[in-house]
């Protein structure tokens, strides 16, 4: 894959904005595993930080910022601007993570 400037920014500094190109978007709906539910439960009690679902966030977000670069990509893109990701959690037991912005070529 080209490289690919992924900014939360809505311009990129000494770079001009050819051209828009749309609005791209990338999502990711992972299940938590029981297991690290309970574990992670138990943590919640006598606390720290529960690796099983940082983990899965991590995981979650690299797959929708993997995803909306392949959409920038695939409109001509060098750069996707005004990056915003969301979590949200679905059914109780699964996590969506999505990520937006917006697909530009930079001069």
């Amino acid at each position: 894959m080209p490289k690919l400037l992924i900014t939360t920014t809505p311009t990129v500094e000494g770079r001009p904005i050819e051209a828009y190109l749309g609005v791209v978007s990338g999502e990711a709906i992972l299940g938590a595993n029981v297991f690290k539910d309970l574990f992670a439960g138990i943590r919640d009690i006598v606390g720290g930080r529960s690796g099983a679902y940082e983990s899965e966030l991590r995981r979650a977000r690299s797959i929708a910022l993997e995803e909306l670069a392949a959409a920038a990509v695939d409109l001509g893109a060098n750069a996707v601007v005004g990056v915003d990701i969301d979590y949200e959690t679905v059914g109780g037991s699964m996590l969506m993570v999505t990520a937006s912005g917006t697909a530009v070529r930079l001069g």
